[in-house]
């Protein structure tokens, strides 16, 4: 099954964690936290960890996200986390990777499992969908 949507970022705020021991290196590492509504055959929300290591001057780097989404994929109502990550040179995303986390649905969504994926638009408009199944 295939559900797709949009989302909204309505929080992205500084985390006040640090890798210990501290490490230097080329791009700083952050660590945010984010909410985020979605719309669609996907509709909640979702809190996010979000760490990333990016340099904004040249827009390259790297994030990891953890999910916690809590709603409904086409009517089906419950929780469950994904994880997703990318890199990007400026204008591109390469390296992506997506994924349910087993055992993490609950409700309707009890058994998910499967894998997913996001794009921006050139407008901004941000796209999810999961790709997925129930056992």
């Amino acid at each position: 099954m295939r559900a797709s949507g949009t989302f909204s970022v309505k929080g992205f705020d500084p985390a006040d964690v640090a890798p210990t021991p501290a490490v230097t290196t080329g791009v700083a590492v952050g660590v945010m936290t984010m909410e985020k509504h979605f719309e669609g055959e996907i509709v909640g929300h979702s809190a996010t960890l979000f760490t990333s290591a990016f340099d904004q001057a040249k827009g390259v780097g790297t994030y990891l996200a953890m999910e916690s989404f809590e709603g409904a994929l086409n009517d089906r109502e419950g929780t469950f986390n994904f994880a997703h990550s990318a890199t990007t040179h400026g204008s591109d995303r390469a390296n992506e990777f997506f994924v349910i986390v087993p055992s993490s649905g609950t409700g309707q969504l009890t058994g998910i499992a499967g894998s997913g994926g996001l794009t921006v638009d050139a407008d901004g408009t941000h796209r999810v969908w999961f790709d997925y199944e129930l056992s």
